[in-house]
C-alpha cells in the first residue's frame, strides 16, 4: 500500500492564506474524497500535489519520499497526474493522439500509428471500456471524452490520480458510467483523489471523505461512517451571516419578467420577477446553469424559446448585447480578466467602453466628457489608481472588479446582473461590492447576484433563486433559512 501524506502544508497568496498548515495522507487502492466549499482550499492542495504551483511552506511525501515539484512535468514524471474539470482534448484528433499528445510512439523518427493506438487500445481496455483509438474525438460522448482524459492522465502510469469535479459536465445517466471506469482504476492499487461539489456522488464512489474549511483541515472520516448533513456541518462550520442593511427593500414593481426561456443543453424553461430596486441572488452548484443563463438574458448567448420583457418592452428572440444595453441592463461577466476588460488599455478607456454613445459628440468622442465619467466612478466607487491612464492591468483584483462594474454604471443602468463578483479579491473589496449593490438598490436599480459563495447571498439579497440542471427548483427569502439548508437545497439533497 502507497501513502500520500502532507505535513503542515501552507499557501499564501497576497491577502489571502489558501492552505493553512494542512496534515493528512491518502492511501491506494480507495478513492478519497475531497471535500469544502468554494476557496477552501482543495484545489490549491491538489495544485500542489499536481506541480502546478508551490507550497509557501511545509512539506509532503509519497511513501515517505519527500517530494518538491517545480511543474507538472516534474509531477507526471514522478507519479502524480491530474484531470480537470475543463477538458483539455483536441476535438480534431483521434483518440490515440490526444492521449499520447505530444510524445507520439515513433519508428525510425516517424510515428508508429500502428503502435500508437495498439497502446491507446490496452490502456483503455484497463479502464473496461470499449472506445475506438481510431476515433475523432468529437465524435464522442461527454463521459466518453472524460474517460478518454482519465486515460490520458492513466497513460504516465501514475501512483497518484487527482479527478477535480469530473462530472460537472456529465448528464445523470454518464455518471455511472464513469464511476464504473473509477472503480477499475481502484483495483490497480492507485491513490484516487476527487474533488467534488456533488454529496449524493461522494457515498456512490469514495471510501473516505477529507474536509477543508477556509484553508484548514477539519477531518478526514470513513465514508460509510458520515451523513450528507454531518459532511455539510464539517464544510461550513458555525458560520455567522452578517445582515443586509434594512433601507435596502425590493419595490412592488416589476421591471424585468424573464419567462420560459431555454437553451438547450444548458437551461429550460426559467421563469422569474425582478422588481425595482431589489437584490435577486441566484444559488446553485457548478454546472448549474446560471452563468449560461445570465448570458442569454444579456444577449450574449442565443436562446432557443422565451421572452425577457424589461420595463414592458419585450425583447426579441436574438437580441443582442447592445439592444439589451439599450434597454437598460449591464453585465459583470464571470472572467473579468478575459470578457469584462481590455487588460492592455487604460483604466480611463476600461471605464467608458459601455457608455461610448454617451461620451461623444455625434461619431467623435469627447475626451474630457470620457475623463468626467471615468473620475465620477473613480470617486464613487473608491477605485484606487496609480493613474486614469494607467492600464487596467496594474490594478489589484478588487480595484479591477470595480472597473468592471463602473463600465457599466456610467451607462446608467436600470438593471445589473453580476456574475461571481467576489471572485478573486480580498474580504474588504467583496463588501465594498456589496456595498455598491446596496447603494444602487436604494436609488431603485435592480440586481440580479450570482455567487458560488452562498453565504455572500444569505448575506446581500432580498431574495434568492435555486437553480439545479438547469432549472429554477425553489425560491428562498435569507432570513428563512442558514447556510446548511441553502447548501441542502443547491445540492437537491431532501
Amino acid at each position: 500500500m502507497s501513502v500520500l501524506r502532507t505535513e503542515s502544508i501552507s499557501k499564501q497568496y497576497p491577502g489571502c492564506l489558501a492552505l493553512d498548515s494542512v496534515t493528512t495522507s491518502f492511501e491506494s487502492g480507495r478513492v478519497h474524497a475531497l471535500l469544502g466549499k468554494n476557496g477552501s482550499g482543495k484545489s490549491t492542495l491538489v495544485k500542489c500535489f499536481s506541480g502546478a504551483i508551490t507550497a509557501t511552506d511545509g512539506k509532503f511525501y509519497l511513501d515517505d519520499k519527500e517530494l518538491l515539484f517545480k511543474s507538472t512535468s516534474e509531477a507526471n514524471h514522478n507519479g502524480f497526474a491530474t484531470v480537470y474539470q475543463e477538458m483539455s482534448l483536441v476535438p480534431t484528433l483521434s483518440v490515440a493522439e490526444n492521449i499520447f499528445l505530444g510524445r507520439m510512439p515513433k519508428t525510425h523518427g516517424r510515428i508508429d500509428w500502428k503502435k500508437a493506438n495498439t497502446m491507446a487500445s490496452e490502456l483503455l481496455a484497463k479502464m473496461g471500456v470499449d472506445i475506438d483509438p481510431k476515433q475523432i474525438v468529437s465524435r464522442l460522448s461527454m463521459w466518453q471524452c472524460q474517460v478518454v482524459e482519465i486515460t490520458k492522465a492513466m497513460s504516465f502510469n501514475p501512483k497518484v490520480l487527482m479527478l477535480d469535479e469530473p462530472t460537472s459536465s456529465l448528464a445523470s445517466n454518464e455518471v455511472e458510467h464513469l464511476f464504473e471506469v473509477v472503480r477499475e482504476l481502484k483495483k490497480q492499487d492507485i491513490i484516487i483523489i476527487y474533488i467534488s461539489h456533488k454529496l449524493h456522488e461522494v457515498p456512490q464512489i469514495s471510501d473516505t471523505v477529507t474536509v477543508l474549511r477556509d484553508g484548514k483541515y477539519i477531518g478526514k472520516v470513513e465514508t460509510k461512517d458520515v451523513t450528507n448533513a454531518e459532511i455539510i456541518s464539517m464544510m461550513f462550520g458555525d458560520t455567522k451571516i452578517r445582515k443586509r442593511p434594512d433601507d435596502v427593500v425590493a419595490g412592488e414593481e416589476v421591471i424585468m419578467e424573464v419567462r420560459n426561456l431555454t437553451r438547450k443543453g444548458k437551461f429550460e424553461n426559467v421563469s422569474f420577477d425582478l422588481h425595482k430596486g431589489e437584490v435577486l441572488g441566484i444559488a446553485g452548484m457548478l454546472g448549474a446553469g446560471r452563468t449560461e443563463l445570465l448570458k442569454s438574458i444579456f444577449g450574449a448567448d442565443p436562446r432557443d424559446a422565451g421572452t425577457v420583457t424589461v420595463n414592458g418592452k419585450v425583447s426579441k428572440a436574438h437580441s443582442s448585447p447592445v439592444e439589451m444595453k439599450k434597454l437598460g441592463l449591464g453585465l459583470t461577466p464571470e472572467d473579468r480578466k478575459n470578457e469584462g476588460l481590455i487588460l492592455s488599455h487604460s483604466i480611463r478607456d476600461n471605464l467608458c467602453y459601455a457608455s461610448l454613445e454617451r461620451n461623444a459628440n455625434g461619431w467623435v468622442e469627447d475626451n474630457k466628457k470620457r475623463i468626467a465619467a471615468a473620475n465620477k466612478q473613480i470617486d464613487e466607487l473608491q477605485i484606487k489608481i496609480p493613474d486614469v491612464l494607467a492600464p487596467v492591468s496594474s490594478l489589484s483584483g478588487g480595484n479591477q472588479q470595480k472597473v468592471v462594474v463602473g463600465n457599466w454604471l456610467n451607462n446608467e443602468p436600470t438593471i445589473m446582473m453580476y456574475d461571481e463578483p467576489s471572485r478573486g479579491i480580498d474580504v474588504n473589496a467583496k463588501q465594498q461590492i456589496f456595498e455598491i449593490m446596496w447603494e444602487q438598490s436604494r436609488h431603485g436599480i435592480s440586481t440580479v447576484f450570482v455567487s458560488s459563495e452562498l453565504e455572500e447571498l444569505l448575506e446581500v439579497c432580498n431574495r434568492i433563486l435555486i437553480m439545479i440542471g438547469g432549472k429554477i427548483v425553489g425560491e428562498i427569502r435569507p432570513e428563512d433559512t442558514n447556510i446548511t439548508e441553502l447548501y441542502s437545497m443547491c445540492i437537491g439533497d431532501d
